[in-house]
């Protein structure tokens, strides 16, 4: 039976929400912890042998824009309110007051940049590389250099090799721009080229940067436009429709694994990602495993170098395993949230599948969602406090197709892959 609450609730839920959304306002995350220009210049004048010159003190001359004492008091205010007024078992309340205690731990890690404790939080906010999915499994390390393994033979193959990049950021920006507004019908966005972002693109409110000296190909383009765009660009607008739980409209680190992993899942789907792609976040995986055995950025410059990537490639993905931190410190481990995340996701659809909850699927796009609050928020939208997805991939507009071959690969799952490469060694 569908449950009904009163108005009351429902504007007592908005207010909390509303609070939620107002406080985390000036915590941002990547701008806070991001390395300038100074550096870079210092490590290739030192002909990238020597540790780029960042420690507490060069942290501590770009101060945050919020006092993380403050902000911890004032998110624990909301969370005691929470308490006060939904109850202490009130299932989105839970929600809510986890949230509230995760932006003080992200307070306190941000507090501690370019110290030991800033490692700490960073790998129970997004994990490590030495975690399993369940006991006797690999580990997310192991699962890194497994999948670089498999993409180095296919390498080799002169039928994958990737395309050039001959699209400049002004036309990629156009064509996403047509793309993306035709998508989203009468909720306009822009796509705007940019020269302050580290990553070739970066999905905000309602709008998409580009980087302006990147290139790109048309793969790359319709990636951006799958993950950047119908993901992190539609799942904000999703969560910007919500007229109760506003906090659906912002992302605390505990949604990151889920919206990483979503775009990424995404682009398997769509059919856009390709075997480089999928190597870059193999190499991330690797990147911060060595780190977490101790490798220096030093050390990780020259591994992504091996790897084939240039030199300014190469200083640019191993900042991105020690912003925050210090050359010599414990790694930020954001990066394993894309393969972290695929992973639970790819699960998660099989079992949806297989328990026939198709709807649990689509609800992950009702804004900045965290997989393990997907029951709870389905059972809110049949409450009415939770919005279903307005804007949704066109691969996740219609379950049949997704469906059916979900079906084919949890029987696919169960067969030994050794016995059919036994089997089919003859074939090829």
């Amino acid at each position: 039976m569908k449950k009904t609450r009163s108005k009351a609730y429902h504007d007592t839920v908005r207010q909390l929400s509303d609070r939620i959304v107002k406080a985390q306002e000036p915590i941002r995350i990547l701008d806070a912890i991001k390395w300038d220009d100074k550096v870079e210049a210092a490590f290739f004048a030192g002909k990238c042998q020597k540790q780029p010159p960042v420690d507490a003190a060069y942290y501590a001359g770009r101060p945050l824009s919020f006092d993380p004492e403050s902000k911890r008091d004032e998110f624990y205010e909301i969370e005691r309110d929470i308490s006060r007024t939904l109850g202490h078992f009130n299932p989105l309340g839970k929600i809510m007051k986890r949230i509230c205690r995760e932006y003080r731990l992200v307070s306190t890690m941000l507090e501690h940049r370019g110290r030991s404790d800033f490692g700490r939080i960073s790998q129970e906010l997004y994990g490590t590389a030495s975690e399993v999915f369940h006991a006797g499994d690999p580990t997310l390390g192991d699962l890194g250099a497994m999948m670089d393994d498999t993409l180095e033979r296919l390498s080799n193959s002169d039928v994958i090799q990737d395309e050039e990049k001959s699209i400049d950021a002004e036309v990629a920006a156009k064509q996403l721009d047509e793309r993306l507004n035709a998508a989203f019908g009468d909720t306009q966005v822009r796509v705007i080229v940019d020269d302050n972002i580290v990553a070739d693109a970066a999905a905000g409110s309602d709008y998409l940067k580009i980087r302006r000296d990147a290139m790109f190909n048309q793969r790359d383009i319709d990636i951006l436009y799958v993950h950047e765009g119908m993901v992190h660009l539609g799942t904000t607008l999703n969560g910007q429709r919500q007229s109760i739980c506003t906090f659906l409209s912002k992302g605390p680190p505990s949604s990151t694994i889920t919206q990483e992993g979503l775009a990424i899942l995404m682009e398997i789907i769509a059919f856009v990602s390709y075997p480089t792609r999928l190597r870059k976040l193999a190499n991330r995986i690797q990147a911060v495993q060595l780190v977490e055995q101790g490798a220096t950025f030093v050390d990780i410059y020259r591994f992504f170098h091996d790897q084939g990537f240039g030199e300014k490639t190469s200083y640019t993905n191993a900042t991105r395993v020690f912003r925050g931190s210090t050359p010599t410190g414990k790694p930020f481990t954001k990066d394993l949230s894309y393969t972290k995340g695929f992973i639970m996701l790819y699960n998660f659809l099989q079992l949806a599948v297989r328990e026939g909850k198709l709807e649990s699927i689509q609800m992950l796009f009702c804004g900045k969602t965290n997989l393990e609050d997907i029951k709870v928020l389905t059972q809110l939208a049949e409450e009415g406090l939770v919005q279903p997805p307005t804007f949704l991939p066109e691969q996740m507009r219609d379950m049949r197709a997704l469906s059916a071959w979900m079906c084919f690969s949890n029987f696919l799952n169960h067969l030994s892959l050794d016995r059919v490469e036994s089997d089919y060694s003859t074939l090829l």
